[in-house]
C-alpha cells in the first residue's frame, strides 16, 4: 500500500466514523462507495472489506448507546439473531452475482435510502 492509498483508507475510517456516530447509519453508505470508486476495489471485496471494518465502529457505537439509555434490548436481540442468517444467505448470493449486479443492486438501494430520507423529512415539515 502506498503512502496516498494509506492516507485515503484513514481518512474514509474517519469519515464513516464520523457519519456512523452522528446519524446512526451503517458505515458500508460512506466505506463501499469510496472502496470501489477511489482505491478501485471491486464491489465484493468492497463490500467484504466494509463488513469487517464496521465490526469496531458497531460495538463502540452500541457500547455509547447503551450508557445513554437509547437501546431497545429486545428489538436489537431479535434484529441480531435474525440477520445473521440472512447475512450468511446474503454472502453467498454475492459471491455467485456478477460484479455488475452487485454494484447495481448498492446504487438501486442507495438512492431509494435517500429517497426515503427526503420523503420522511417532507412530512415532518422540515
Amino acid at each position: 500500500m502506498i503512502v496516498v492509498e494509506v492516507a485515503l483508507v484513514i481518512l474514509l475510517g474517519v469519515a464513516a466514523g464520523a457519519v456512523a456516530g452522528l446519524f446512526g447509519v451503517g458505515g458500508g453508505v460512506i466505506f463501499v462507495p469510496t472502496l470501489t470508486l477511489v482505491l478501485g476495489l471491486g464491489q465484493l471485496e468492497a463490500e467484504a472489506t466494509s463488513l469487517l471494518a464496521i465490526i469496531p465502529v458497531a460495538a463502540l457505537g452500541s457500547w455509547r448507546q447503551t450508557r445513554a439509555g437509547t437501546v431497545r434490548w429486545r428489538d436489537a436481540t431479535v434484529m441480531g439473531l435474525v440477520s445473521v442468517g440472512t447475512a450468511v444467505a446474503g454472502a453467498l448470493i454475492a459471491d455467485a452475482a456478477p460484479e455488475r449486479a452487485l454494484r447495481a443492486g448498492f446504487a438501486v438501494l442507495l438512492v431509494a435510502t435517500a429517497i426515503q430520507l427526503v420523503l420522511r423529512e417532507r412530512r415532518a415539515g422540515g
